[in-house]
């Protein structure tokens, strides 16, 4: 292995309680609305936290953990573990805004017709 290259740590991850409304990250919400907010490769990192969670086993340190952290997807503790939400929350406002403008249609679309269904996600 070269100098340069460095091995990722292993982690662990943990799942935060379903105190918030949201999307399972295996959702079409977030497949079509997260990744143009964060990235495909965040939403993969995001899916892998998930089923390792899920299953208690570790992982790889995330790629694009900072990206995860920023955008409130992940939070890490001191103990060197990842925390994730069991659901993955509706996009801010400030998210919806830089998202391209055909996309941030469906997404009006898209809320416009869930909180017709679902009264608990209009947040």
């Amino acid at each position: 292995m070269r100098h340069t290259a460095m091995q990722r740590p292993v982690v662990r991850a943990e799942l935060i309680g379903h105190h918030i409304d949201g999307y399972a990250p295996t959702d079409h919400y977030v497949r079509t609305f997260w990744i143009s907010v964060v990235g495909p490769g965040a939403v993969a990192d995001l899916l892998r936290l998930a089923a390792a969670a899920h299953s208690g086993r570790p992982l790889k340190r995330p790629n694009n953990l900072a990206v995860l952290i920023r955008e409130g997807l992940a939070q890490p503790t001191e103990d060197g573990t990842i925390k994730v939400h069991q659901l993955v929350p509706q996009l801010n406002a400030k998210q919806v805004r830089r998202l391209p403008p055909a996309l941030r249609r469906q997404h009006t679309e898209h809320r416009f017709v869930h909180e017709q269904r679902s009264p608990s996600l209009a947040g």
